[in-house]
């Protein structure tokens, strides 16, 4: 058997994996292959999507089930032994990948062994096949690298969790969870997670805790919430498992007979003594605390939640956020330390676990320039405006054009009307009044669909007891109704609803932590509902933190005071809830989104002033709408053109025009350096949209990329059928080339590449696609006549 002939999998099953077993790795186990760790990318086209490719490892393996140590990537033996090590480095990277300390490549001679543990000496060496190291050789240098002792091993090797089914952690998770544990068993007792929203944060917190708590090294353990909702998901959601040893705290009673317990931090603590029943537990009482959204409260060092955290010290706290909060007067960094791991929106979006979304941007002319009322001017109960110039931070705070809120109102409806009347919406508003009138606007946009059911649109904020029934409707994907949901602050964190399409921000969002968790509601993929990407409809310059340099980096501790300092808020209260957006809505309605005030008085009692001016009469025009798109590689909106952003990726991958024209002319498949293309982010969609539908995406490219005029698929149709291509054929092959163009002409180089085009009209009146072929002499005389027609489609323009 020539070695140089076989196959990738040949080699694998001939050499790798023989080597592995007599190395001592259990094949049912330990070792797992072809295994693909991502989803793929979600690619959008149009209304059409499809995924990229996954990142596939060729073996990972396992000292224990979800204990990953090892990657190897395989290459054919016409490689060298090293040429997969890069490869499978990328796979392994601490950042963005399986974070693995151990990294193999091989050709079927040896093994390229990296060793990331290596601190002194030389971190490769080949190794022969016969020498691979064993499970308990590299178990053992990756105990001595992370520092875990014999003492911690039975908690650092608790097996997770299992329902039977095929779910498993996904890498990112495994990440997360076995870090946390190999930390805590480093004696580590103040950690923080950061993971994006829609990623998993609570059954990553279950895996952990289930692993400490069947290891007994912690045994009374308490989950930490700031909303029912989080509490009552928690529970009935990824923490059944714990069954009758998990207690929820209610009516402020302390049960000291359970392990695991879930608590609103405000059914823990109040304003007098007595409400304090967490000092009803011992201090060490717990052994663990899990603190769920910690940005808010917990981050706040003079907070009533921290008080919690700190009568509770001796245990372990582990912090879980999508969005940690570093001001100079809320730091989660500064009680947790530096993040044990994290996992940004951009990841989830590359990986494919996350939606990908586009903005779409408008611009009313009264927001742009501001409004100004007339002498003597009066809202429409009869208060004499102030006279000011009133501009965007203003309207449905201050004064309300209710012209402007009825043009949103349209604006959303106009948008649903080209997609879908049925797709889930949150609308974000600047308080529950502004709620409120928006569910008036839409419900008379909709007559026909609130005629359907009166449930199409509802208010769902924490005044309202009928909206917040609504809220488990409105995520469960199985129901219809409510489609629309306006809200304030309610539904910014804490609420899965998997299938939202459409993000509305016609709320001023100052605050980057409170941006991130409102993008969070669209960010989740759900697959068996056609939710694969979201749009973001702004009409208040949310968007605009997309800039930002902290949208989705690291984060960064700014915290300042001085040795014996405590920081301090502000003076100016209502400042400092704007600017840092503390101002919460919950369920029990402890606070209104625009403070104690009820939202049905409009008046400031202290002043005998309206709150706010309602004007019915001032017309309100849009002046600029735009769509932005997502760019995969940088994880940001692209802002500058789409022509000289396609210009610049496509420079990327192809340095000259004449090597682009090669490379497409040489390929056997177009749609394949199509498909390329669209994976390194370039929009033939929107591109098409801006330069024009009729030309195909070789033209779009040579145009944009390279400043050639273009030519329609039209044109390069009637260049073919000028050069009497046709006249080599018989005359039901005429008909079928001649049907093809059309194809072509119509929808694209695609066409001419799938075979089972055949199947359709026109050629299904021809025949089977057997017969069909047959006309040409058989498959390959039919592929052959398809690739030459597609030579000179391309042909007249090089």
């Amino acid at each position: 058997m020539n070695k140089k002939s076989l196959s990738e999998r040949d080699i694998c099953s001939k050499y790798i994996t023989p080597a592995l077993t007599a190395a001592g790795w259990d094949l049912q186990t330990q070792v797992r292959e072809e295994v693909s760790f991502t989803d793929g990318q979600i690619i959008v086209k149009g209304k059409t999507v499809k995924r990229g490719k996954p990142k596939r490892a060729d073996y990972i393996l396992y000292y224990r089930p979800n204990i990953p140590l090892a990657v190897i990537e395989a290459k054919d033996n016409s490689h060298s032994v090293g040429d997969g090590m890069q490869q499978a480095l990328a796979y392994a990277d601490d950042e963005s990948a399986l974070s693995l300390p151990f990294v193999f490549s091989s050709n079927g001679d040896a093994f390229l062994f990296h060793d990331k543990t290596v601190k002194e000496g030389d971190v490769e060496q080949e190794l022969p096949l016969d020498q691979f190291p064993s499970p308990d050789e590299l178990w053992d240098r990756y105990c001595r690298f992370k520092g875990i002792k014999e003492t911690a091993l039975e908690v650092v090797t608790q097996e997770f969790y299992s329902d039977g089914s095929d779910k498993n952690p996904r890498y990112y998770q495994l990440n997360a969870i076995n870090r946390t544990i190999e930390g805590i068993a480093q004696g580590k007792k103040r950690l923080l997670l950061v993971m994006a929203t829609g990623t998993g944060k609570t059954y990553t917190a279950f895996q952990i805790i289930w692993r400490l708590w069947k290891a007994r090294t912690c045994k009374r353990i308490l989950f930490l919430a700031d909303r029912n909702i989080l509490v009552d998901q928690t529970r009935n959601n990824d923490f059944k498992p714990f069954g009758q040893a998990m207690h929820k705290i209610v009516k402020r009673t302390a049960d000291t007979s359970y392990e695991i317990y879930l608590a609103l931090y405000q059914a823990l603590t109040g304003t007098e003594d007595e409400q304090n029943i967490y000092k009803e537990f011992s201090p060490d009482f717990f052994d663990l605390i899990v603190i769920d959204e910690c940005h808010r409260g917990s981050a706040k060092e003079d907070s009533q939640w921290r008080e919690i955290l700190e009568y509770f010290d001796s245990a372990i706290h582990v912090g879980l956020t999508a969005t940690p909060k570093e001001t100079k007067y809320v730091s989660n960094i500064h009680y947790f330390g530096d993040p044990i791991y994290t996992y940004t929106l951009k990841q989830g979006i590359q990986d494919g676990f996350l939606a990908p979304y586009r903005v779409v941007r408008i611009d009313f002319d009264k927001d742009l320039a501001g409004w100004r009322p007339e002498e003597g001017k009066t809202d429409k109960f009869g208060h004499e405006i102030e006279d000011r110039i009133y501009n965007q931070k203003d309207f449905d705070r201050n004064l309300v054009l209710e012209k402007r809120t009825e043009l949103v109102a349209k604006s959303i409806t106009e948008f649903l009307k080209g997609t879908s009347r049925y797709d889930k919406v949150i609308v974000f508003c600047d308080n529950i009044d502004h709620a409120e009138r928006m569910r008036q606007a839409l419900v008379n946009q909709n007559a026909d669909m609130v005629q359907e059911n009166r449930k199409y649109v509802m208010r769902i904020t924490g005044d309202n007891d009928e909206g917040k029934a609504e809220l488990e409707n409105f995520i469960d994907p199985e129901s219809r109704y409510p489609v629309i949901a306006t809200t304030s602050k309610l539904m910014t964190t804490g609420v899965d609803a998997k299938t939202t399409k459409l993000v509305v921000l016609d709320s001023r969002i100052q605050s980057m932590t409170e941006f991130k968790q409102i993008i969070g509601r669209g960010t989740r993929v759900e697959e068996q509902y056609g939710k694969y990407f979201f749009t973001i409809m702004d009409f208040k310059k949310a968007t605009e933190l997309f800039a930002d340099v902290d949208f989705d980096g690291p984060p960064i501790c700014i915290y300042e005071p001085g040795t014996d300092d405590s920081p301090v808020p502000p003076d100016d209260l209502d400042e400092m809830l704007e600017d840092e957006s503390l101002a919460e809505e919950f369920e029990e309605g402890e606070m209104l989104v625009d403070g104690s005030t009820p939202p049905d008085i409009d008046l400031d009692m202290s002043s005998g002033k309206p709150r706010r001016y309602y004007v019915k009469d001032v017309e309100v025009k849009v002046v600029a709408e735009r769509v932005q798109y997502f760019d995969p590689h940088s994880g940001k909106l692209i802002t500058e053109s789409l022509k000289d952003y396609t210009k610049k990726r496509v420079g990327e991958e192809y340095t000259t025009l004449n090597d682009f024209i090669q490379q497409w002319t040489a390929a056997e498949r177009k749609q394949a350096i199509i498909e390329e293309l669209e994976e390194h982010g370039i929009l033939f969609e929107a591109l098409a949209d801006e330069v024009g539908k009729d030309f195909g995406p070789f033209d779009l490219i040579c145009h944009v990329a390279f400043d050639q005029p273009p030519l329609t698929r039209k044109e390069r149709s009637e260049n073919v059928r000028k050069r009497n291509y046709f006249t080599e054929y018989g005359e039901q092959a005429r008909l079928v080339l001649e049907a093809l163009l059309d194809k072509y002409t119509d929808e694209g180089i695609g066409n001419l590449e799938d075979i089972s085009v055949l199947n359709v009209d026109p050629f299904s009146q021809w025949g089977t696609p057997v017969e069909i072929i047959q006309a040409f002499g058989g498959r390959e005389q039919f592929l052959e006549a398809v690739k030459k027609m597609k030579n000179l489609l391309y042909d007249t323009a090089t």
